[in-house]
C-alpha cells in the first residue's frame, strides 16, 4: 500500500474512534419523532425475489420480512458499542450468548433436557391490515402454525427441522418446543435465524406472496414496492417496544417511514449519499470510503469486515476437480497477498471463511493451521504446475465459472483470479449471471464446475453444515463427505461449548486441507451515516440479517439536516 494510503487508512481509523465516543454521547440527546430514514443495505443491488416466508428465501427474507415480521429472540442494543457496550452488531447469523434479548419471547426454560418452554410477550398485536385481517394480539397458535408452515413447506432446507417433534402452544402466550436431540443452534434454527419469522394465518389465507398483503408484529409495515428501484415501509402504530434514552422511556419507532433504495451502481451510490438523498450507507468498500472522506467529511463511519469472503467453489464431483491435487493447486495459482495489497489496498484478511475471526473460541487463526492448509494461502505456481502434471493436466484445461452480476466487487476481481490461472496453464472462462438465475443454480444444485459465492459462514455452529454438507442448498461444491457431516452432527449435538468449539476447529481444518474451494481474502466494508442520524453507531444486524430493531431506534434531526442544506 502506498504511503499515501496508509495515511488515508489512518485518518479514518482516528475518525472511527471519534465517531463511536461521539455517537455514545449523542446517544442521551431527547429523541425527535417524524421524517423519513433513507437506507442503501449491504445488499442495496438486490431486488426482493419473494415475500412469503415458505420460499425460505434466506437472506431477502430477513433483509425486507423482517420489519415486519418478527422473532422469538433478537439481540440487546445497549449492548452496541455506540451505547457503551461490547459489540458492533455487525455479524449477520450470530451474536454473543450474552446480548441475547428475547423479542416476541419474554422468557424461556428448559424444563427438561429435551423440552423448551417459552413465555411469549402479552400484548403485543398485529395491526390492522384492510382486506387481510383485524387489529388482534399475537398469541402461541401464531408461533406454532409459523413453524408448521415452514417444516411443512415443499421449498424447505431438508433436515432443517428434524431435530424438533412438536410445537405445541400450552396456553395462549406459552408455546413449547419438544426435541427429539440437542442441538447447539436451537435458537438459530427457529428463533433468531434466516428462516424465524412469525406469521399470521390471515397472511397465508389473504396471500403471503403478494406484498400487498403483509403483516406482522414488527416496528414496520410495508405499504409501497417500487419494483427494483424501493421499498417504503411505514410505522406501526401499535408497535409494543420502548427504548430508554436519558433515563426515559420512549415508544418506538421514531421515524414515520423507511425507504430501503434499491441501487445496483456503486457509482450511484455513493452519489445517493453524497447528496444527502440517502442516510445510511451500509456497506462501502475501502478504496470509496477514502475518497468519500475527502469529499464529505462530515460523514461518520464504521469499519468491520464482512462475512461474505468471496470464493470459487470447485465441484468435487466433477472432473478435474474430482482430484485434490488440482484443487489444491488453483489455490496455489492465486496470489492472494497481492490481492490483498493491490486489490484491496491492504483492506482484507487472508483467512476468514469458513470461521470468522469474530467467532471467539471456533475460529483458529492461520498460523496456528497445519502447514498443509497454510500452502494453499500462499503462492506457488511452481508448485501448482506440478500438482497440476501428477495429476495428469500438465497441459492445463478450461473450466466455466459462473458469478453474479449483481456484485460489483466479484466482477472486477473474477478478471484477475482468472490471469493468475492463466499463469499455470489453466483457462477460467467467466459467466455472468443475473441475482435470479445464478442463485437458482445454485440452490438447484445445477451450478457449473466453477461458482463464485459469498455465502457468509452465518454462525459457527451451522458454516460447516450449511456450506459443506451433503444435499445443503449453498453447498456450491457438491461435497459429499459422510466424515464431516458426521463429525458435524456430533460437534452440533455437543453442549459443552469448548468441546464444541474444539471439534469444529478440527473439521474446519480439514475442511480447508480438501480445497473444495479457492480461498479468497475477505474485505473491510465501511459504512457511513450523516451526523442527523441519531441513536446510531454503525450496527447492521441483530441477527440472520434483521435490521428492523435497529431503525426502530433512530431518529432524524430534521433541524440539523436542513443547518447542513439538506
Amino acid at each position: 500500500m502506498k504511503l499515501t494510503a496508509i495515511a488515508a487508512v489512518a485518518r479514518l481509523s482516528v475518525g472511527l474512534t471519534l465517531g463511536a465516543a461521539a455517537a455514545a454521547a449523542l446517544a442521551q440527546e431527547a429523541p425527535k419523532y417524524g421524517g423519513t430514514l433513507d437506507v442503501a443495505t449491504t445488499s442495496t443491488a438486490v431486488t426482493t425475489l419473494s415475500w412469503d416466508l415458505a420460499d425460505w428465501q434466506a437472506t431477502l427474507q430477513t433483509r425486507d420480512t423482517g420489519q415486519f415480521y418478527e422473532q422469538l429472540f433478537s439481540v440487546d442494543l445497549t449492548k452496541a458499542k455506540s451505547r457503551g457496550g461490547k459489540y458492533s452488531f455487525t455479524i449477520g447469523g450470530w451474536q454473543p450468548t450474552d446480548a441475547i434479548r428475547g423479542e416476541l419471547a419474554e422468557t424461556w426454560n428448559w424444563t427438561t433436557p429435551l423440552t423448551l418452554e417459552i413465555k411469549l410477550r402479552k400484548g403485543v398485536k398485529f395491526p390492522a391490515k384492510q382486506g387481510v385481517m383485524a387489529e388482534r394480539e399475537l398469541v402461541a397458535d401464531d408461533v406454532v402454525y409459523s413453524f408448521n408452515r415452514m417444516n411443512t413447506s415443499a421449498k424447505r432446507t431438508q433436515g432443517y427441522y428434524d431435530h424438533v417433534d412438536k410445537v405445541e402452544a400450552k396456553d395462549k402466550h406459552t408455546v413449547v418446543f419438544t426435541f427429539n436431540k440437542f442441538i447447539a443452534d436451537w435458537d438459530y434454527r427457529f428463533g433468531n435465524g434466516f428462516f424465524s419469522g412469525i406469521m399470521p394465518k390471515e397472511v397465508a389465507d389473504a396471500g403471503a406472496g403478494n406484498w400487498k398483503n403483509v403483516n406482522g408484529t414488527g416496528p414496520f409495515m410495508l405499504t409501497n414496492v417500487a419494483q427494483g428501484n424501493s421499498l417504503t415501509f411505514s410505522k406501526n402504530p401499535v408497535y409494543w417496544d420502548k427504548d430508554v434514552i436519558g433515563g426515559k422511556e420512549y415508544k418506538l419507532p421514531f421515524v414515520d417511514r423507511v425507504v430501503h433504495r434499491v441501487i445496483k451502481d456503486e457509482t450511484t451510490q455513493h452519489a445517493a449519499l453524497r447528496t444527502g438523498k440517502l442516510d445510511i450507507l451500509s456497506s462501502i468498500s475501502a478504496e470509496a470510503a477514502r475518497e468519500l472522506k475527502k469529499s464529505t467529511p462530515e460523514l461518520k463511519w464504521n469499519r468491520w469486515l464482512t462475512t461474505t469472503a468471496n470464493r470459487v467453489a470447485l465441484r468435487v464431483d466433477t472432473k478435474p476437480f474430482t482430484d485434490v491435487r488440482v484443487r489444491r493447486a488453483l489455490n496455489m495459482a492465486v496470489n492472494k497477498q497481492e490481492i490483498i495489497d493491490k486489490y484491496y489496498g491492504g483492506e482484507a484478511e487472508m483467512f476468514t471463511f469458513p470461521m470468522h475471526p469474530e467467532y471467539v473460541g471456533y475460529h483458529q487463526p492461520l498460523k496456528e493451521q497445519p502447514a498443509s492448509v497454510q500452502e494453499l494461502f500462499k503462492y506457488d505456481p511452481a508448485k501448482a504446475k506440478k500438482l497440476l502434471a501428477d495429476a495428469g493436466y500438465a497441459n492445463g484445461f478450461s473450466f466455466k465459472m459462473q458469478v453474479c452480476t449483481c456484485n460489483p466487487d466479484q466482477m472486477e476481481l473474477m478478471p484477475l483470479v482468472a490471469a493468475y490461472l492463466e499463469g499455470v496453464g489453466v483457462k477460467m472462462e467467466i459467466v455472468p449471471m443475473e441475482y435470479g438465475a445464478h442463485l437458482s443454480a445454485m440452490t438447484s444444485h445445477t451450478n457449473a464446475a466453477g461458482y463464485l459465492t459469498g455465502i457468509p459462514d452465518v454462525n459457527p455452529t451451522t458454516s460447516l453444515r450449511i456450506n459443506f454438507g451433503k444435499g445443503q442448498v449453498y453447498n456450491a461444491p457438491m461435497m459429499d463427505d459422510p466424515k464431516l457431516d458426521a463429525r458435524v452432527a456430533e460437534a452440533n449435538g455437543e453442549r459443552d461449548e469448548k468441546k464444541r468449539q474444539q471439534m469444529l476447529r478440527e473439521m474446519t481444518t480439514y475442511v480447508l486441507d480438501q480445497a473444495p474451494a479457492i480461498w479468497m481474502p475477505a474485505p473491510y466494508r465501511y459504512t457511513a451515516w450523516w451526523p442527523w442520524v441519531k441513536n446510531y453507531g454503525g450496527e447492521m444486524f441483530v441477527g440472520a440479517g434483521r435490521f428492523a430493531p435497529i431503525h426502530a431506534r433512530i431518529w432524524i434531526d430534521q433541524d440539523l439536516k436542513k443547518k447542513m442544506g439538506y
